[in-house]
């Protein structure tokens, strides 16, 4: 059974909403962060990456980064630009991208069922990372992102969902990249009770986008609980923000690779290793791989097919039949020395909404020296690996569109 409740958020007044909502704080970096905002005071940026108000070069986990976020989440308050509901709601929240729409209910997840893994992960977190979204979270007593969770299809949310959507949004805008985003408001106390009683019959929920935020609002719900000696378990720290939506909705694209070098091989010893692994072929242009068990790569201005030998795609483990799995236990570690993708400062990762024109842009300035282009995982594939409690490769899966943070926002008391 999963638990998902209403809670009273804070939302931008519709004239604001487009300022306001930003990109989540992990797709850009303090450079494009910065550049994104610039002329816009309101943007949710100065709350999820407040380091941009701050002198470049500033100490990312400095206190004064999180306490400059705290005054800027309360200055969109002050000043009227956010507003609370009266009663708690739950909102549905719609993004259209191309031609593709798919719609998320948003509401307040369980930290318990977080730790009892009644919503399940895939991956591993970044103990740096985890220590800046708890601290985050703590400074600012708020969830000011929201977390993407999935579950399998329901019939019976899906008419919910079908019902709410047929008024009009209370938000409604086309940001600048093109993608719409509607926002609805679920106060209706029948329309609430339907959704409460729905997801009790869901066995389980998913983290498919969000594993540090969900990590940082579990550890602090959980410090919250255990120092509070009139703990009842119905305080808002034992839930956190999240978007649920529907397994058949969302698209995973994919997460491509980069290496900065060839661990000291020449480009024949090279081949020479590559071949033992796949079938490698020359393409005369951009390879994009059309399905399982093939992988692009551009390395010296061309570009190849690799395709991933029989042999190795026969194991029965979720994990191991992964092409990234393959890619980095058969390739990445032993021949270029990328033993922890985690870690290793000689990989980086390249989300596929960035296309292929950035992984031949990084490898011709000479910034790396290969790339590797990878067919999307599927959400069957990342559902069946959580089933079995068991841990992706990092950066598996590449979600689009992104959740904006500043939509609703869910404070912890």
């Amino acid at each position: 059974m999963a638990t998902v409740r209403p809670f009273r958020g804070y939302r931008p007044l519709p004239k604001y909403a487009k300022a306001v909502a930003a990109k989540p704080y992990d797709v850009l970096n303090s450079e494009e962060a910065r550049a994104e905002a610039a002329g816009n005071p309101i943007s949710f940026l100065h709350v999820g990456k407040p380091e941009i108000d701050l002198p470049p070069g500033t100490n990312l986990y400095d206190e004064c980064v999180y306490q400059r976020g705290k005054e800027n989440l309360n200055k969109l308050i002050t000043d009227g630009i956010l507003k609370e509901d009266e009663l708690p709601c739950y909102y549905l929240y719609a993004q259209t991208m191309s031609d593709h729409t798919q719609f998320g209910i948003v509401g307040c997840a369980s930290v318990e069922e977080y730790l009892n893994n009644t919503i399940k992960k895939h991956e591993l977190t970044r103990k740096d990372k985890e220590d800046d979204r708890t601290k985050h979270v703590k400074v600012t007593n708020a969830h000011s992102g929201p977390i993407f969770l999935t579950y399998k299809a329901q019939n019976s949310i899906d008419a919910i969902v079908d019902g709410i959507r047929l008024a009009p949004a209370e938000n409604d805008f086309i940001a600048d990249d093109g993608i719409r985003h509607r926002l609805w408001v679920v106060s209706d106390k029948r329309t609430i009770e339907k959704i409460n009683d729905a997801f009790r019959r869901v066995n389980c929920l998913y983290v498919a986008d969000g594993h540090h935020r969900s990590a940082a609002a579990a550890r602090v719900g959980k410090e919250r609980a255990e120092a509070n000696p009139h703990h009842t378990g119905t305080e808002e720290y034992n839930y956190f923000l999240a978007v649920l939506f529907p397994h058949n909705q969302l698209r995973i694209m994919d997460y491509n690779r980069v290496v900065k070098d060839l661990n000291g091989r020449n480009a024949d010893d090279f081949f020479v290793e590559l071949k033992k692994v796949f079938e490698v072929k020359e393409n005369p242009a951009q390879y994009r791989p059309t399905s399982k068990s093939e992988i692009g790569m551009y390395l010296d201005h061309r570009w190849y097919s690799l395709k991933i030998t029989s042999r190795l795609l026969n194991n029965p483990d979720p994990v191991e039949r992964l092409d990234v799995s393959i890619l980095q236990k058969y390739f990445l570690s032993p021949v270029l020395g990328i033993d922890d993708p985690r870690t290793n400062k000689r990989i980086d990762f390249v989300g596929g909404i960035r296309g292929l024109d950035e992984l031949e842009r990084r490898v011709n300035s000479g910034e790396m020296a290969v790339a590797f282009a990878l067919y999307p995982t599927s959400i069957e594939e990342l559902m069946s690996i959580a089933d079995a409690g068991k841990i992706m490769p990092p950066k598996s899966t590449w979600f689009e569109p992104k959740l904006r943070d500043g939509m609703v926002v869910h404070f912890l008391s």
